[in-house]
């Protein structure tokens, strides 16, 4: 790491914070998050990771069975599926999504989703 001074490693509830000094004195903040690993299958979870004035992540869990009841989206979005296997459905149809697929689907189009096994999956919009 040519040119770096210092590192510290801050602890938070699901990761790290490691922040770098360099030769000019800047601080370079890095986070480490294990928020998705650490969140539970317990019927339904959601999380947010990340919101700022032009995005938003969540981090939703489904235990096997349960539902996510059905609601709207404010903004066109994309689903990743990350474990498992859902069923997403919209406009009087039903999309399996499986673990590493990806879904788009347009805003305010109501919409529920059920886990035909326990699955992690990402909103982002």
């Amino acid at each position: 790491m040519s040119g770096m001074h210092k590192f510290g490693i801050s602890p938070l509830r699901h990761g790290h914070i490691l922040n770098i000094i360099d030769q000019n004195h800047t601080i370079t903040m890095y986070a480490i998050n294990s928020q998705i690993k650490n969140q539970e299958y317990n019927k339904l979870q959601v999380n947010k990771l990340v919101k700022t004035g032009v995005l938003e992540i969540l981090n939703i869990s489904l235990e096997k069975g349960a539902i996510f009841p059905e609601h709207i989206s404010p903004t066109d979005a994309q689903l990743i599926v990350l474990e498992g296997e859902i069923i997403f459905h919209i406009n009087g149809k039903s999309y399996p999504i499986k673990e590493q697929q990806h879904f788009s689907f347009p805003k305010e189009v109501p919409h529920w989703v059920s886990a035909e096994e326990n699955s992690k999956f990402l909103i982002i919009r």
